[in-house]
């Protein structure tokens, strides 16, 4: 398996939740970062949860094509895993990331991994967005958000929301996450967050969805969203919500 010698927050969050697709460099940094907070493995468990919870929402509305951004490693649980009879394309822009999550994928024809940058859809190849999430713009998808609201500043975060709003068909979904102020009492790791982390405060999520419509359970500590079992007693450290673009 090809090597690293920066870590990845992708990798970083396979080692929390147990999975094999993670190097040293990524062990490391995982650990250094605990050192500074606390225990992370609970709170990346819960935000999987969260994503399996809403690609199943969104699969239980019909919709069969997902389209992910700042995918990371699909493994442990995600959404080809949650939706099996869905087709997926995920992206990033990690190159590593990318051959693992194409190599993991290789045997899959309901599955494909490619680049893609998540504040321009125009970054994505043409024919794997046609391929893995046919009907694009005219057929009702699945877009996943996770994981990079807290790396845009405000404007191009509301910006890039509204793009895919434009973009995508009546009757499409959005999961999407918040990173809360939860790091502020851990200032050595916030630190390690880098100068493009933004924390917000729950009250400053909403107006970021723009024309994108929460569902009825609202924007909520991601444990919170349709539970399946008692929620996990954790910090509010993500907040997360399913929003659509209502069908004509």
């Amino acid at each position: 398996m090809e090597e690293a010698d920066q870590p990845s927050t992708a990798r970083m969050i396979d080692f929390w939740l147990g999975g094999a697709h993670h190097f040293p460099v990524d062990v490391a940094a995982a650990r250094a970062f605990e050192g500074a907070y606390g225990p992370c493995a609970p709170l990346f468990r819960e935000m999987r949860g969260f994503l399996g919870r809403t690609v199943r929402a969104i699969a239980a509305a019909g919709v069969d094509g997902f389209l992910v951004f700042g995918a990371g490693v699909p493994t442990q649980g995600n959404v080809h895993e949650a939706a099996p009879e869905a087709t997926v394309l995920y992206t990033d822009v990690d190159p590593v990331t990318i051959r693992l999550g194409q190599r993991i994928l290789a045997g899959s024809d309901r599955a494909g991994y490619g680049f893609g940058d998540a504040t321009d859809v125009g970054t994505i190849d043409p024919a794997l967005l046609h391929r893995f999430v046919p009907g694009w713009g005219r057929r009702p998808v699945g877009v996943i958000f996770l994981g990079l609201a807290a790396f845009l500043d405000d404007a191009t975060l509301a910006g890039t929301l509204d793009e895919l709003y434009a973009a995508v068909a009546p009757g499409s979904f959005l999961a999407v996450d918040f990173d809360s102020e939860e790091l502020a009492a851990h200032p050595q790791a916030l630190a390690m967050m880098g100068p493009a982390f933004r924390m917000r405060p729950p009250a400053a999520f909403a107006p970021l969805l723009g024309r994108w419509t929460p569902t009825a359970d609202g924007i909520v500590p991601v444990q919170h969203w349709r539970p399946e079992a008692p929620p996990a007693d954790l910090p509010d450290a993500f907040y997360g919500a399913l929003a659509t673009k209502p069908a004509a």
